[in-house]
């Protein structure tokens, strides 16, 4: 046993094992382990300030200090962590007398699955772990797999209502069990622990946490009015038509949105001639209308595309350990290109610019950016970087880099891109990241209030779902219909308000490979609903300057717009429990009608006096109500005195 001081960072050797534990940003402390006897340099996303942090070596333990958080080291090798004296994270051993504190199986050379356990708290909740369509709002109980699918964005990092973020930095796939007898993070495949633990409020973790990964930039103003979507138009003609048909009827509409398959063959990236003749000419039409252009690719590509030869020859597909590169199959076998390889993201990008954005269109939408795989293990994936249970979570953030690199290179500042997948720190490239492909269902709306509040807590600000849900959704019945209000309620509350989905009756009878669904226009669901929807793209209008406002502070501070109530209120203990309303930003909070036949609402309220939007009627806060929400209502309230009531006309 050994304690050490080098660097300002303080080293613990035992056994073969070797500690480092490092002063990393405000209030922080990161932890590494690695049983080679040697700590490697590899920070992956994270972009730590290396600071002085108080040292302080005795005979049986050793302690480091960074402002209020303090860290201590036991000869057995055990940590614990203090936040203005407190104890709120202790190291548990899995083992008997204490005879290993963290656990390491050896997979393979230098690599292992490590595991580190700590102690449970009863009294404590957590937050954050991206999103997963489940009914979690706290995450205590819950187990957590470290990976991406469709529908599951993985963001290791929990928030607890201790007073304290931990940031799990291993970008490889594994396990995160926060249960009632323990909590316990496993990576598959790594050569080091590496975790990062940051002392506060939710407000000032959440600055810190900006600051270790990355700071969003300004949000581009013309994405916060209403994006128009559906799965999916098929020609130009189509977009222009339902262009025009929002401009006709004085609706204001911010995004128009080109869907898969507008492509030649997987891999081409530019528009099929056939049906998009003219794709700058469309494009500069929109723009007359005030519209912007955003248009979706895949990572996939198959041997037919022009692009594949030359991919392939150049290593900038990802591989099996077989050696084969068919991971996915949709209209055939197909290969999924390796950003992880600076090289593959120069020769996308190049053609994105040469096919997209030289001929107008605005802004990316990064489909099946998990990557989607069949069968869904990473393990089996080689990529540029490393294997795919040691490095494969890393997969959406260097997507998301791909366009942000080739868009300031191009001069471009007001850089978003759509996104189903993410990783900490993919905030930084204009990341806009999406719930995935959701049921169309009063449940799947309920879980999405949940998970986007859990992915706010996380540093990615930007995010969204299918207004409606995806799939399933016959936008005759009256069950739909009613759920696409509600729906539609909540997006005008969200970062993003965005229609999108695949709506029942795809007309298969046309000679084209991927037909559209059903109609998804605000027109669509009946002439009670189209009033209704365009009075919501009115009110999010009005309420542009303070989703403007909230916007910029969430790239300042790194606070997102839409948070929980415990955010604000950390304070209020029942805050921590209440994950079917939330806080738009610091001003408003809204509570989504999520149950099929629902009238009213229940909303606890703060300490303080808030108006009711529909009617102006005030409450006293610290307490719950009832509140009445017909069809054409929603539950929203505003703090006493605030300027932002006038959008609620």
């Amino acid at each position: 046993m050994k304690f050490y001081e080098k660097e300002n960072r303080l080293y613990f050797a035992r056994e073969g094992e070797l500690v480092c534990l490092s002063a990393c940003g405000r209030d922080s402390i990161r932890f590494q382990a690695s049983p080679n006897g040697s700590i490697l340099d590899q920070d992956y996303t994270l972009m730590p300030r290396e600071m002085a942090g108080e040292i302080q070596i005795d005979k049986d333990r050793a302690s480091i200090g960074n402002g209020n958080l303090r860290a201590v080291i036991y000869g057995n090798g055990r940590v614990e962590f203090y936040w203005n004296d407190k104890r709120i994270l202790r190291e548990k051993s899995e083992l008997a007398f204490d005879a290993g504190i963290r656990n390491y199986v050896n997979r393979c050379g230098n690599m292992w699955r490590a595991r580190v356990t700590f102690e449970a708290s009863r009294e404590e909740h957590f937050y954050g772990m991206g999103h997963e369509a489940t009914d979690c709002f706290d995450l205590k109980g819950c187990t957590m797999d470290l990976r991406h699918v469709n529908a599951k964005c993985t963001i290791p990092y929990v928030y607890s209502s201790l007073g304290y973020g931990f940031l799990w930095n291993l970008p490889s796939t594994g396990v995160c069990e926060l249960a009632g007898n323990r909590t316990r993070w496993t990576s598959d495949c790594t050569s080091q622990v590496d975790y990062v633990v940051i002392g506060g409020s939710p407000k000032q973790v959440c600055e810190t946490l900006a600051d270790l990964t990355g700071h969003a930039p300004v949000f581009p103003d013309w994405a916060l009015g209403f994006w128009q979507s559906r799965l999916r138009y098929e020609t130009q003609e189509q977009v222009l038509e339902v262009a025009h048909k929002y401009k006709e009827n004085h609706i204001p509409l911010s995004v128009l949105v080109i869907d898969y398959f507008h492509w030649t063959e997987q891999g081409d990236y530019k528009f099929d001639p056939r049906y998009w003749p003219d794709p700058k000419g469309m494009a500069d039409k929109l723009h007359s209308m005030g519209i912007k252009l955003m248009v979706s690719m895949w990572p996939t590509i198959n041997e037919k595309s022009e692009n594949y030869r030359e991919m392939q020859e150049n290593n900038m597909l990802m591989r099996t350990r077989s050696g084969s590169n068919r991971v996915f199959d949709f209209y055939g076998p197909q290969a999924e290109i390796d950003p992880t390889n600076p090289q593959t993201r120069e020769f996308v990008w190049r053609k994105l610019k040469e096919n997209y954005m030289d001929n107008g269109v605005d802004a990316l939408w990064f489909d099946e950016a998990e990557p989607e795989i069949h069968p869904e293990r990473f393990d089996n994936l080689i990529l540029h970087m490393g294997n795919g249970d040691e490095i494969g979570l890393l997969y959406p953030y260097y997507y998301a880099k791909l366009v942000y690199d080739g868009m300031r290179e191009s001069g471009r500042d007001d850089i978003l891109t759509l996104s189903r997948c993410a990783y900490t720190g993919a905030q930084r490239f204009g990341a806009l990241v999406w719930s995935g492909d959701i049921p169309s269902t009063f449940e799947s709306l309920r879980m999405q209030v949940k998970s986007g509040l859990n992915m706010s807590m996380c540093g990615i600000p930007w995010w969204t779902t299918d207004i409606g849900g995806f799939y399933g959704g016959d936008i005759e019945s009256d069950y739909f219909r009613e759920l696409i209000v509600r729906w539609f309620q909540y997006g005008v509350f969200c970062p993003v308000l965005r229609l999108h989905g695949s709506r029942n009756g795809h007309d298969r009878t046309r000679d084209i490979i991927e037909p559209t669904g059903g109609e998804n226009e605000i027109w669509s669901f009946g002439e009670r609903n189209f009033e209704i929807l365009k009075d919501l793209i009115l009110l999010r209008e009005r309420l542009k300057p303070y989703i403007k406002k909230h916007m910029a502070m969430a790239s300042e501070k790194g606070y997102p717009i839409m948070r929980p109530m415990f955010f604000d209120y950390p304070e209020e203990d029942v805050c921590y429990t209440l994950g079917e309303q939330y806080m738009f930003g610091d001003e408003i909070i809204f509570a989504p009608v999520t149950e099929q036949g629902a009238t009213e609402k229940q909303v606890y309220l703060p300490e303080g006096e808030w108006v009711l939007t529909k009617d102006k009627s005030m409450y006293r806060g610290g307490r719950s109500y009832t509140v009445t929400a017909q069809i054409n209502e929603f539950v929203a309230f505003v703090k006493e005195g605030r300027e932002v009531l006038k959008a609620f006309t």
